[in-house]
């Protein structure tokens, strides 16, 4: 018997703001740059990507590059993505 395996999207398990917050708060813990870019694809992709790319002002495929793996968006733009999901930076104490 062999083992099958698919792939895993984590954006289809974002089903309401508290998984969102949940999600992006845990990233936030490991102080990854490229973890948290990789998580605000995944939120962006489970919220539609057209949509929040609407809302950030920017182009979709340019949203989809810039969150992608290889991305490397500036700081203006995750900000304005972070806004467009309802979100807001806060800087506590570590």
């Amino acid at each position: 018997m062999s083992a099958e395996f698919t792939d895993y999207d984590t954006s289809e398990y974002l089903e309401d703001e508290q998984d969102v917050i949940a999600y992006l708060n845990a990233i936030a813990e490991y102080n990854d740059p490229a973890l948290m870019q990789m998580a605000l694809g995944n939120v962006a992709k489970a919220r539609g990507m057209s949509q929040i790319a609407k809302e950030a002002g920017v182009g979709r495929e340019s949203l989809y590059k810039s969150l992608s793996k290889d991305g490397n968006p500036s700081f203006q733009t995750i900000l304005k993505v972070i806004n467009a999901l309802g979100g807001r930076i806060s800087i506590q104490a570590a």
